[in-house]
Order: structure tokens, then C-alpha cells, then sequence
């Protein structure tokens, strides 16, 4: 970073190849694609890049861009527009409403029970993930920062608190009532 600082954009491109892969896992796991994610990892690196000055230098480079990663990140799934999948095993639900007398509700366990390789269970998998990413991205500050650093970059509670300058008892704090908040979350959407 010294080297960095100093003006050497060559340093820099080795820390951006250093850190690459652990930073688009952190945009991945919030965005759920690969494309994006690689884009939002780009922008980390530029928007650090462009930063600097504000390095504090008081913790691991890696864990800073990734945090910048992870707002990137947050704001882009935020933008998203949401998905409905139907139930292909169910025609009464296709169209408006439905026409039948019952309805197919898709649940966390019917999505557990189905056969792994089965496209729908597949694509309902990934939409319940895709759920739970929106669902963080909805959280009021500070929670979404403390829930998405603990989940999606995979930060130790210690290493979260160093990252946000806040104590470690505060993070603790924030992270469980951003979990009971993200809970409620989902569980309301699922009684929809």
C-alpha cells in the first residue's frame, strides 16, 4: 500500500489481482450472478482506487474494498425488479390469480423436499436465495451493513467491528436485531 500510495499504479494492480477472487465472491453472494457481481467488484476497485486518501490503513486492504464491494453490491440488488415464479407443477395458479379452487403455495420445506436436480426446485432455490438477498438489501442502516459483512463477506464479528469502527458489543447487538428484522421479513413475505 505504501507503493500504492506513493503513486505506483503498477502496486495497485497486484493488490487488485490479489484480492479479485475474495471480492467477487462478496458481490456474488449478494447479487446471486456472476456478471454483476464481476462488474460490482470492478467498480470496488475503482471507487478504492479513487479513495485512497481515505484509507485509514487501520485494518487489512482486502476487507476495506471489500466493504465498498459490499455496498456496490447492496445498492445493485436493490435496483433489481423482483421476480415471480410459478409453480409449473400447479396449472391453476398460471395467469391472473387463481382460477381453480386451490393454490399452490411454494414453501421453504416444499423447496427442501424436492429432488436437487429438478429444474423447478432449482429455480425456486434460487429465487427463495434471491429473496433473502433483497430482504438484506431492505434493511435499515446499520443492520444491512452488519448482516450483509457477517454473511455475504464472511467477516468474523471482531474483524466487523474493526471494519465499521464500532464495538464489538454494538455489533453484536446490531447484527442480532438485524436478524430478528430480516426474519420477520421473509416470514411475512411467505405468508403472501
Amino acid at each position: 500500500m505504501a507503493a500504492v500510495l506513493a503513486g505506483d499504479r503498477d502496486a495497485f494492480r497486484l493488490l487488485v489481482e490479489r484480492e479479485s477472487p475474495s471480492v467477487v465472491r462478496v458481490c456474488y453472494r449478494v447479487l446471486g450472478d456472476l456478471h454483476e457481481a464481476e462488474d460490482a467488484a470492478q467498480e470496488a476497485f475503482v471507487t478504492a482506487f479513487r479513495s485512497l486518501a481515505t484509507w485509514r490503513g487501520d485494518g487489512p486492504f482486502g476487507a476495506w474494498v471489500a466493504r465498498i464491494a459490499l455496498r456496490i453490491a447492496i445498492r445493485a440488488s436493490g435496483r433489481r425488479r423482483p421476480v415471480v415464479w410459478i409453480d409449473p407443477t400447479h396449472p391453476e395458479t398460471h395467469g391472473e390469480g387463481s382460477r381453480g379452487g386451490a393454490s399452490a403455495t411454494i414453501t421453504a420445506a416444499s423447496i427442501a423436499s424436492a429432488p436437487a436436480h429438478d429444474p423447478a426446485s432449482i429455480a425456486l432455490r434460487s429465487e427463495r436465495a434471491a429473496a433473502v438477498r433483497d430482504a438484506v438489501a431492505n434493511l435499515d442502516e446499520p443492520y444491512r451493513e452488519i448482516v450483509a459483512l457477517r454473511f455475504f463477506a464472511e467477516l468474523s464479528l471482531a474483524e466487523i467491528a474493526l471494519e465499521s469502527g464500532r464495538p464489538l458489543g454494538t455489533v453484536k447487538t446490531h447484527l442480532h436485531r438485524g436478524l430478528l428484522r430480516l426474519r420477520r421479513t421473509l416470514e411475512a413475505e411467505g405468508a403472501r
